[in-house]
């Protein structure tokens, strides 16, 4: 009897044990019989184009410039995607300490792509991840905003985008077209802003090679740019502002200063020389951030790899002028301008 119920008792152990193992053994999932190469394309085809997509946008600050490069990267990416893909966009009021704020949000919550638009957004995005694909836009310099060594077009890693510099040689050469008599001219800028920097230690020497005393005036924020923009209009015969995201939110400031002081602004975009400038070698924000948003729909189906795409620049430029600010100040525009709506 003893033996009897041992061997039963052993029965039973051996039966528990097989099931046990019967219960994590994978179980191989393959495609029904007779499905061709052309079909399993296909559903995943489907798959894909039923897949969504979360955009973060960090906004530096709202101005005419930055604003439409937004509204073209949504547009651009609406359009390749429909409603496969949601935006989480943010404005840092002009504060690249909230930049590191929103973006750390969009890391933490996975964002499948974070557009920077503007350089301090650009910077905080890029020191908060290393995975998630970046594109700025409305950056002049990605050498200069990321330290960047032997740049050769490419930032590679997880980041690429679209950049707002307009010709700076031509931009000095305007100056001395519109202005050949001349010979002393103010550089307004924020000195926080590291793409405004380099733009104006390169016009320096586009405009100290034509004969020019180039005379930088910095200010570190809102607060004194009146003051700087007095100092400048003070010693200069002409005022260039590069494309400088403080000055762009304090034109009304400077124009109360450059207008009365009877100072013309050769602006390096056309937000600027909108409120305060009387010309500028620009380029069309709208356009740029559709090319970013062109360049995002490429990454998000997998079409491109970000770490391996150029930065891309606006394919044209268009010498514009502000009629206003120009008859205010006796200013005669040659023929091949065109005038700013």
């Amino acid at each position: 009897m003893k033996k009897l119920l041992a061997i039963a008792l052993a029965a039973v152990m051996l039966l528990g044990m097989t099931a046990c193992g019967s219960s994590t053994a994978p179980t191989a999932t393959t495609a029904p019989a007779g499905t061709s190469a052309a079909e399993t394309a296909a559903a995943e085809t489907t798959a894909a184009a039923a897949k969504q997509y979360v955009v973060g946008i960090c906004q530096l600050v709202q101005h005419d410039a930055l604003d439409a490069a937004t509204q073209g990267f949504k547009d651009a990416l609406t359009e390749a995607l429909g409603d496969q893909v949601t935006f989480e966009e943010k404005n840092a009021s002009g504060e690249p300490a909230n930049c590191t704020t929103i973006v750390n949000a969009f890391v933490s919550s996975g964002v499948d792509l974070i557009m920077a638009n503007a350089t301090p957004a650009l910077q905080a995005a890029a020191s908060a991840t290393g995975e998630i694909p970046i594109l700025g836009t409305s950056v002049t310099d990605y050498a200069t905003a990321l330290e960047l060594d032997n740049w050769t077009g490419t930032v590679g890693g997880n980041i690429s985008g679209t950049s707002d510099l307009a010709p700076l040689s031509e931009q000095a050469a305007m100056i001395q077209e519109l202005f050949p008599e001349a010979k002393t001219v103010g550089l307004l800028y924020c000195s926080a802003e590291a793409n405004s920097q380099y733009q104006v230690d390169e016009m320096t020497k586009y405009l100290t090679d034509m004969g020019l005393t180039a005379t930088p005036f910095s200010f570190t924020d809102t607060n004194d740019v009146a003051s700087v923009a007095q100092a400048a209009c003070d010693t200069s015969d002409v005022i260039y502002i590069p494309t400088d995201n403080t000055a762009a939110s304090n034109t009304e400031a400077i124009a109360n200063v450059v207008l009365p002081a009877g100072v013309p602004v050769v602006a390096g975009e056309e937000g600027i020389c909108g409120g305060c400038g009387v010309a500028t070698l620009s380029i069309s924000y709208y356009e740029l951030g559709v090319a970013t948003g062109k360049m995002a729909a490429k990454i998000l189906t997998g079409e491109a790899d970000v770490s391996t795409m150029p930065v891309e620049y606006a394919p044209q430029v268009t010498k514009k002028y502000n009629a206003a600010n120009c008859e205010a100040l006796g200013v005669t525009i040659p023929d091949g301008y065109e005038a700013m709506g």
